[in-house]
């Protein structure tokens, strides 16, 4: 069997699509793209198609290493994610061509079922309750708020308050038996993340997302880990196992590397083995399409130290073009309870319907990052 041809779509709201195609009819699909930079990640896709084309699709493992190897320059967001794309769509064919789901071939699955989180906004100050109670009415057991919008690096009491609010509402509505993950998104300064962190036990998250940037030194980081009594996660701005260790190092508790960015399912996989050697947790951030979140799930159940999942269904991104609308089947993503059943189809287990694919891709998208700032006009992170 020969890889034979190399196609992206670029489709509505945000996502880029990677089709491989072989000589033998097999097909695989992968995701591969970088929020605000979907044009990028596809140009690097098509550099490296080069390095597969003509190439047997099973020597999996080969083809991650020249993939990555290949150039002196390596890694970071484009390159990794136009590698996870690839990585995705090669144990597509994989399991396809064996007749099996992906995690069989990851060593089998060690749970029949994974929690799933769903996402509320939280960056304003109204509305929290009746989001919240919307995703308790769906059947999530969990929820992710983010904890504040632009905020100073030395805030005032009021924001303060604000955020502990928002938080309180959150937990009001969830009760004492879901969870409440909080996301930072980076947004706050080290100073800020050691002022809050103490305060936000009282609603007793289930973890804290991005305390601080992720370009911020180790060390840093540490000092915010130790001085917090939440469990600490990161990990959705790192993209290999290297980058990893040091946030490991500092003592986080959940690792979050993403599917369509660290370097697809094979880098996810060790990314988790060396999470577990700390005795982390992984709960792998997926905010996108479905083939993002159909590689994310087969890791997870695959893996021990897995915690919970990210999914994009109802994501306010989406507006438009939901989640399961490039689907032929969408009962692969069929939330009950808040959980997901182990999917049984073979390769991802989904089957993309490649008719919408094309039409969408023939709109195709622009979506930009938006852009921040505080009142005095200054640069925020978003």
């Amino acid at each position: 069997m020969k890889i034979t041809d190399i196609e992206t779509f670029l489709v509505p709201p945000r996502w880029l699509f990677l089709k491989v195609s072989t000589d033998e009819g097999v097909i695989g699909w992968g995701e591969p793209v970088v929020e605000g930079r979907a044009e990028t990640v596809r140009a690097a896709v098509h550099e490296l198609a080069d390095l597969v084309r003509g190439q047997d699709p099973l020597r999996i493992e080969e083809h991650w290493q020249v993939l990555r190897r290949s150039g002196f320059y390596r890694g970071g967001p484009i390159l990794s994610s136009a590698l996870a794309g690839y990585d995705q769509a090669l144990w597509d064919i994989a399991g396809k061509v064996r007749g099996v789901p992906v995690h069989e071939l990851l060593g089998g699955p060690v749970r029949d079922r994974i929690r799933v989180y769903s996402w509320v906004g939280g960056d304003r100050p109204h509305g929290i309750r009746a989001a919240v109670q919307g995703q308790v009415d769906r059947g999530f057991t969990a929820v992710k708020m983010n904890a504040c919008g632009p905020i100073d690096a030395i805030a005032t009491p009021a924001d303060v308050d604000g955020v502990l609010a928002r938080a309180h509402e959150a937990r009001d509505v969830l009760g004492p038996d879901r969870g409440l993950a909080i996301d930072f998104h980076g947004r706050v300064s080290p100073a800020m993340a050691k002022r809050l962190l103490p305060r936000l036990e009282e609603v007793q998250p289930l973890f804290v997302e991005e305390p601080i940037l992720p370009e911020l030194p180790a060390d840093v980081l540490k000092s915010v880990v130790d001085s917090s009594p939440v469990p600490i996660a990161t990990g959705e701005r790192l993209y290999s196992r290297w980058e990893f260790k040091p946030v490991l190092d500092a003592g986080i508790a959940v690792a979050q590397p993403d599917p369509s960015h660290a370097g697809g399912i094979s880098e996810l996989r060790r990314i988790a083995a060396l999470a577990e050697i700390y005795g982390a947790s992984i709960a792998p951030h997926c905010p996108l399409g479905p083939i993002s979140l159909a590689a994310s799930v087969q890791v997870a159940f695959a893996t021990p130290n897995f915690l919970i999942q990210e999914q994009s269904l109802n994501l306010h991104y989406n507006a438009g073009s939901e989640l399961t609308g490039y689907l032929l089947d969408t009962s692969p993503f069929a939330f009950v309870d808040g959980q997901m059943a182990r999917p049984t189809g073979v390769g991802l287990g989904i089957e993309v319907d490649e008719d919408a694919v094309r039409r969408a891709a023939e709109i195709g998208h622009a979506w930009r990052s938006p852009v921040w700032r505080h009142e005095d006009g200054s640069l925020a992170e978003w």
